[in-house]
């Protein structure tokens, strides 16, 4: 798989969302920003993402996925910090 592939995964199982997927054979690094992640836990938000992929996974398609998640208000804020670096 590649990057593209994983983003299509993601965005088409949370459609209101924002993805960016980086990483090379089976190793991914996902952000997933969008307003589904509001008022949710870290491992709901995990949950979230990965349901997006569970096929890929269990097929070894996917080894490794790390994910972000950020509400917009927290991609906004996460983004001006990255700035100032």
């Amino acid at each position: 798989m590649n990057p593209e592939d994983v983003e299509k995964l993601i965005q088409a199982g949370l459609v209101d969302c924002e993805v960016h997927v980086d990483g090379d054979g089976s190793h991914f690094n996902a952000s997933v920003i969008g307003p589904i992640f509001a008022g949710k836990s870290l491992l709901q938000k995990q949950k979230l993402v990965y349901a997006t992929v569970n096929e890929q996974i269990a097929s070894g398609a996917i080894h490794a996925l790390s994910i972000k998640t950020y509400t917009p208000e927290e991609w906004q804020r996460a983004k001006k910090l990255q700035v100032g670096r």
